[in-house]
């Protein structure tokens, strides 16, 4: 058990410190280029305007960080021209506040009609009655529906293609705060087993997650699962907290913020002493996440990805495909401002890999009713193939390498 329950809680979290240090939020220059990004490729496929919903693609574009509510708050980019903001009216000095790329703001009134407010902006923008309106991916339905209601003429189209166009791709910057924030979230990984001890509950250690999120420098946990035994072999966790005993599987799933980028880091290994059963899943699963790393390669498909490390599963007769015991769900997912985005490492998905495309590898083995186990790191694309953000755990007597 290297790494594993040698240490008190309190001397766990006195070994962190404040990693943020030199970490850089995105420049409002880099909006704009991602708002010009958008606009050519609105331009290029008769798209004539953007709606841009409060959440991760309002941020995206425009640095403003609002989240959604009944009320209608959001962007409009035109395909040329400037972006535009719609608002309550009673929150105009917080959004003037928050707002990272300046631009008029449209303010409603309690009883006006914001979508109506909607079409005055397209209509001053000179964009017509039945022109192009590309809406937000993550718009609620009644706000789509409210759109569409109050300009019956207008071409509402899903906005996905030009939102997944930009974000798929990330730029220097984006990628140095998510690795930022992978070796964060790993520090603190290393150091909540290292105070585990028999009879610790997971909520207990959940509780230190977050302390210790807290101390790397996080708001806290992003979102945190800890299973102990059985509980593993359900991937997003169960009801009911676990208490540790000898033998446990134990399953630790987080991760953090840091300028709006996230991290998602698991590791899996055994309290005690691992049966041989253990480590030969254990093993496996290293493998199969090894044998997708080895798949991502530019031109390969997401779903090239996937396939190497079900297929090497299937040969260990695990699986095939979603079949229990082995991987009941994807390979991977895209990761930035949400913690699952576009694209994804999935079956069949034709999706090329291209440089700046950031992946969780997370292809988990769960043997029903015994235990799961699950290692995720992430990778992102360079123009030589895949480049890991965090080192794969080690071994499972050793996960964090430290005697390698």
């Amino acid at each position: 058990m290297i790494g594993i329950g040698f240490q008190t809680k309190q001397a766990a979290l006195d070994n962190l410190n404040d990693m943020t240090a030199g970490a850089t939020p995105i420049t409002e220059a880099e909006y704009r280029a991602r708002m010009h990004k958008a606009q050519t490729y609105m331009r290029e496929h008769n798209i004539d305007a953007l709606y841009l919903n409060a959440g991760t693609n309002l941020k995206y574009f425009t640095g403003l960080s609002w989240s959604a509510s009944e009320r209608l708050v959001g962007a409009l980019l035109p395909a040329n021209g400037d972006v535009c903001f719609i608002a309550p009216y009673f929150e105009l000095g917080t959004i003037s506040d928050y707002q990272v790329v300046q631009g008029k703001i449209y303010a409603w009134q309690e009883e006006e009609c914001p979508y109506q407010l909607l079409g005055q902006a397209l209509s001053e923008f000179g964009i017509g009655q039945t022109a192009t309106l590309a809406v937000d991916e993550s718009t609620a339905f009644f706000t789509v529906d409210g759109i569409v209601n109050a300009n019956s003429q207008l071409n509402v189209i899903n906005a996905h293609k030009v939102t997944s166009h930009c974000r798929m791709h990330k730029s220097d910057n984006e990628l140095a705060l998510i690795q930022r924030a992978m070796d964060m979230t790993l520090a603190v990984h290393q150091a909540a087993a290292s105070m585990l001890h028999e009879g610790i509950t997971t909520t207990e250690v959940e509780a230190f997650i977050e302390q210790a999120h807290k101390k790397v420098g996080a708001p806290g946990n992003y979102f945190c699962i800890v299973l102990f035994g059985k509980a593993s072999s359900f991937p997003h966790g169960v009801k009911e907290p676990q208490t540790l005993k000898r033998g446990d599987v134990v399953l630790i799933d987080t991760g953090c913020k840091l300028h709006g980028y996230l991290s998602d880091i698991t590791r899996t290994y055994v309290y005690g002493e691992a049966s041989e059963f253990q480590r030969e899943m254990w093993q496996h699963e290293k493998q199969a996440q090894l044998q997708a790393f080895n798949a991502a390669q530019i031109g390969a498909t997401c779903g090239d990805v996937d396939h190497a490390a079900r297929s090497y599963l299937a040969a260990q007769s695990l699986g095939p495909d979603y079949q229990l015991p082995g991987c009941p769900h994807r390979t991977g997912h895209g990761i930035g401002l949400d913690i699952h985005e576009l694209p994804y490492l999935v079956k069949d998905n034709p999706q090329a890999l291209a440089p700046g495309m950031c992946f969780s590898n997370e292809p988990m083995l769960v043997v029903p009713d015994e235990f799961g186990i699950r290692l995720e790191d992430h990778f992102y694309m360079t123009e030589a193939g895949a480049k890991w953000f965090t080192e794969p755990s080690y071994s499972i007597d050793d996960p964090f390498g430290l005697e390698k």
